[in-house]
């Protein structure tokens, strides 16, 4: 089997993963703000959603993007697109932690945001 397809399949899968919990847990965080009622419910959504499907994503993007590009060969970097790719997914890395923090916060009730900030910082993805 092609080892290149086989990481790129991967990388494919994790970086739809990774992504789709960068769009949901934002959301997750404006209803959280909203609704105090059922904070235990949000918590554990939270905590679930970052810990157990967010980071191994972005973990395993991280692996089999380098992967790929060390199967292609580092010289790709000379193309701009790579560049942006690049410079565009330590954006979304350092967001992640961001969101990370912001779980955190939530998990010991000392989340400072209104729910109208969550909507907006939801766009960045």
């Amino acid at each position: 089997m092609n080892t290149y397809l086989l990481f790129k399949s991967i990388h494919l899968i994790a970086v739809i993963s990774w992504m789709a919990g960068l769009l949901y847990l934002p959301r997750i965080f404006v209803y959280h703000s909203e609704n105090t009622n059922s904070s235990n419910i949000f918590k554990t959504m939270e905590k679930k959603l970052f810990y157990y499907i967010m980071t191994p994503a972005m973990i395993l993007s991280w692996i089999f993007g380098l992967l790929l590009i060390h199967s292609l060969g580092f010289y790709i970097f000379d193309q701009l697109w790579m560049q942006v790719k690049g410079i565009s997914v330590i954006l979304l890395t350092i967001y992640h932690f961001y969101l990370g923090n912001c779980v955190i916060r939530f998990s010991n009730d000392q989340n400072k945001n209104s729910s109208k900030f969550y909507r907006i910082i939801n766009e960045i993805p």
